[in-house]
Parts: C-alpha cells; structure tokens; sequence
C-alpha cells in the first residue's frame, strides 16, 4: 500500500464527518476526541517524524476565516487563492465554495494534504495541494492568500509575518484568521470581523472562542 493510501486511511479510521461548527455548509474528517488522536499520533508516527494532528480539527481561526470567506465572497471570487497551512483544508474549501477561479492548501504534514484531499472531494470542491515549504520561496502568483491559526510559536511567526509582507509587497491580498494568540501582529492588522466560535473544549480550554478575522497592513515607513 501506498504511503497516501496509509494516510487516507489513517485519516479515515481516526475521524468522523461532522460540520463544522461555525461554518455548517461545510463538512470534514474530524476527531472526535482530541487527546485520544493526539496522543495515537505520536505514539505510531513519532518514528518517522511527522508533525501532531492538527489537521484532524477544526480550529478557532480557521473557522472565523472560513466564515468570513463564506459571508463575503468577493474577497475570493474569480482570484487565484491560496490557504496558507490548511490543515484540514477548511479555508481552502470554503474559498472554492465561495467562488474562487483556482485554490491552493499548503501545509508542510502529509496527512494534512490527505485530508484536505478527502475534505474537497466530500465537499464536491476542487482544491489542489502542495507540500512545498513556502516560506523558504517567494510568494507564488496569487491573487489571496488566506492564513489562520499560524501566530501561536515566535519563530514561526516571525517567519511567516516575513513572508506574508513579502506576498503584500507584490499585490497580494492577505487575510488572517486568529483568536488573539500569544504572537499575533495585532500592529499590522485591519480588523475585518469578529465571530464567537464553538471549538473543541480540549484544545482551547473553552467551548466558544472569540476569533476575528484581518487584513494584513504594509509595514510602517520612515
């Protein structure tokens, strides 16, 4: 068997489709337990390396970005997009749903590629992946690029916001979503929207977290 036939269906024997809870025209693979999946990752995979599952859940961001994409389709209708880590493909989906003319998920995990394979076909959506570490790149020719959830760890945050005003500096629209975690550039940021979104108490420690959704601001000059 090949290694994606072993991750789709790892994904499949750990998840139930369920809809997301803030954005219900969308269903996904996702855990129903979180510890119980997190710690079977680690336990079967940390052998080979891969990262946890953060893919199998639908988190704070995200589902504020999905909205958001959702409510307001002309930020992505008839332009290229691109879902900056997708884990589960959520943001990517919505933005096909919503009418975008070509849509990206990148995500360094494997598995994050394969569910957001089974995620688009299970939402009768075309999403192509890649597996390319992008922040070692220039930004590709987008129109959007859509992010949630990336600011929670200072040296990846540091490297994404980089590259983020990288992207900007050639044109590209940047939307972020994020429930205010600890390295988010709230200086750089044009508030959008604000929603109370369910999530997974286990994750969060809480069951409803406030999350917004932004745009990305040039740096200051001078």
């Amino acid at each position: 068997m090949s290694p994606a036939a072993d991750r789709t269906g790892f994904i499949r024997a750990n998840t139930a489709i369920h809809a997301v809870p803030h954005a219900p025209e969308i269903r996904l693979h996702l855990a129903d337990e979180a510890m119980d999946l997190w710690q079977k990752t680690e336990d079967d995979l940390q052998a080979i390396g891969l990262p946890p599952p953060f893919w199998a859940f639908a988190w704070a961001g995200g589902q504020a970005l999905a909205r958001y994409v959702l409510d307001t389709p002309e930020v992505v209708a008839g332009r290229r997009v691109l879902d900056f880590a997708t884990g589960s493909g959520l943001v990517a989906i919505a933005a096909a749903r919503a009418g975008a003319a070509h849509v990206t998920g990148s995500d360094i995990d494997p598995f994050a590629l394969a569910a957001t394979a089974l995620n688009a076909a299970l939402n009768a959506v075309r999403v192509e992946t890649t597996g390319a570490d992008l922040l070692a790149s220039p930004p590709p020719g987008v129109d959007v690029v859509l992010t949630g959830d990336v600011f929670y760890e200072a040296p990846m945050a540091a490297r994404v916001l980089a590259w983020l005003d990288a992207a900007q500096a050639r044109g590209i629209d940047v939307l972020i979503g994020d429930p205010g975690r600890a390295y988010l550039p709230k200086d750089r940021l044009a508030h959008l929207a604000t929603y109370d979104v369910p999530v997974n108490r286990s994750l969060e420690d809480y069951a409803i977290k406030r999350s917004s959704v932004f745009r990305l601001r040039p740096p200051a000059t001078g």
